[in-house]
């Protein structure tokens, strides 16, 4: 007699493949670009996914998503976040404006950015200001990185390469005001810093005072590990903070 985790071992083996696998059933791509619309959906496919619709417009997509509610909603939405202008005019033109408005009118939907966007900052907004369930950046074996997302939404999963996640923490280790990002304009910009109280004072920025500033500024610095306002300066102009 055949041991029974060698009949179930001899079982899953041959029969794994075809059992049906859980799934999305009703996906919508927002995607400009036809190539990549194609790639998304054939790993749609491979995941067994029953439906896939896809729009090359912010609105297109936008009106799916409104129309669906009556009937089969959207489950999830792959979007990417920029759009090119081709002279058609939109109402929504970014991939940041569509999530918003897509979860105005349906704010269960579940979502995930597709796209090339590589500066940390960036990204992390996605997740904390946007609340997205996913990331995944267009770039080499893309299409791994895609399925292990989409199964680990499905999930209720956040997902994250692991290339980003160290720079995010390190963004957030503190949380940029619009203060932050207003001297740290002006820093950029090249106005001393002895200089900046007269204009933030011109302009009703509060507080305006020297110290208030120097004491902004350090507490930036601690907390980024930074010594000089250059640093400050060079961190977040590549990261996307101004």
């Amino acid at each position: 007699m055949i041991p029974k985790r060698v009949r179930d071992f001899i079982f899953n083996f041959l029969f794994q493949p075809y059992k049906q696998i859980i799934m999305f059933k009703n996906v919508l791509i927002a995607e400009d670009h036809e190539s990549a619309s194609i790639s998304i959906q054939k790993t749609l496919a491979d995941l067994s996914i029953v439906r896939s619709d896809y729009a090359y417009y912010c609105d297109d997509a936008l009106t799916r998503i409104t129309k669906a509610q009556g009937s089969e909603p959207y489950e999830l939405l792959i979007t990417d976040l920029s759009f090119e202008d081709d002279g058609c005019q939109q109402k929504i033109s970014s991939g940041e404006a569509l999530i918003k408005a897509a979860r105005l009118v349906q704010p269960g939907l579940k979502i995930l950015v597709f796209s090339a966007e590589q500066r940390a900052a960036v990204i992390g907004a996605l997740f904390n200001d946007l609340k997205v369930n996913g990331y995944v950046r267009k770039a080499r074996r893309d299409a791994q990185e895609l399925k292990k997302a989409i199964e680990s939404i499905y999930k209720d999963k956040r997902h994250l390469p692991q290339e980003f996640r160290q720079d995010i923490r390190q963004n957030n280790a503190h949380n940029f005001t619009s203060y932050d990002t207003a001297i740290i304009r002006l820093l950029s910009s090249g106005m001393a810093q002895k200089d900046i109280p007269d204009y933030l004072e011109q302009n009703q920025i509060r507080p305006s005072g020297l110290s208030s500033l120097e004491k902004r500024l350090n507490l930036i610095k601690e907390a980024l590990s930074f010594s000089k306002n250059e640093q400050l300066v060079a961190y977040c102009k590549d990261k996307g903070i101004i």
